[in-house]
């Protein structure tokens, strides 16, 4: 398993691949590969494994607790240290200053921002497609930290030549941050353009007084082999971006 490098000791932060030599075979071809989302109609029992193999590899380094939701594409952000309620929680962010705590988030080409303070005593994990971005899920994340994140980390995710998206979406960021009209080229199609998540991310995060931005380099949709991808292929599994302080 690889952890990003350059952050406070004791934060392992990564992103799962297509590829993990524990794979459970599946009967439906589009979803071979390490698939860890419930929601993409494969067997719940090869999920659940998939999701028990993270598991026991996080729990090397002391994890003993891990919490998924039901990402909904919105805004909404949980605390969650020692209780987890019943009913499954729904949102797109997730913070703990709760050690040997993984906070686990499913992406295919929408983007995964991890997040956490110079102590490495607080993170936060979130998934940011176009709308939650431009809705405010990372405003929101910060908001609902109890400490100023100095560092995120920035998963793989669709990247600016293969993200076409129409005006309105351009709009959306624009209007609230003009600055970002850079982040937007002129597509081929009249009234299309193409968007780099990452740009647009690492302007929002600055704004908000994370200096140090790091990742951001990869693309889920070109790298066929590496990561799963929605938009290279509608019926397909889900990669899981993890961060925990051990």
């Amino acid at each position: 398993m690889q952890f990003v490098q350059g952050l406070p000791q004791g934060i392992y932060v990564g992103q799962t691949h297509i590829q993990h030599p524990k794979a459970l075979l599946s009967a439906l071809p589009e979803l071979q590969g390490f698939n860890l989302a419930l929601h993409v109609q494969d067997d719940p029992q090869r999920v659940q494994k998939h999701r028990m193999i993270l598991l026991d590899e996080f729990a090397t380094y002391g994890v003993n607790k891990m919490t998924w939701m039901t990402q909904t594409h919105s805004t909404i952000c949980h605390t969650v240290n020692e209780e987890i309620p019943f009913a499954a929680l729904e949102g797109d962010g997730l913070v703990t200053q709760r050690k040997a705590h993984a906070l686990m988030m499913m992406t295919a080409d929408c983007l995964p921002i991890v997040l956490g303070n110079a102590q490495g005593s607080e993170i936060a994990n979130l998934h940011a497609g176009w709308r939650g971005l431009a809705q405010g899920i990372v405003e929101n994340t910060i908001a609902e930290m109890q400490s100023q994140p100095t560092w995120a980390w920035l998963g793989a995710a669709i990247s600016q030549p293969n993200f076409e998206i129409g005006a309105e979406v351009k709009l959306a960021f624009c209007g609230q941050y003009p600055e970002l009209d850079s982040a937007f080229q002129v597509g081929e199609q009249v009234g299309k353009f193409y968007a780099d998540l990452y740009a647009i991310a690492r302007y929002i995060l600055k704004q908000h007084g994370v200096e140090t931005v790091l990742g951001g380099d990869q693309c889920s949709y070109r790298q066929v082999d590496e990561y799963f991808s929605y938009r290279r292929e509608a019926k397909t599994g889900r990669m899981a971006t993890f961060v925990f302080m051990a």
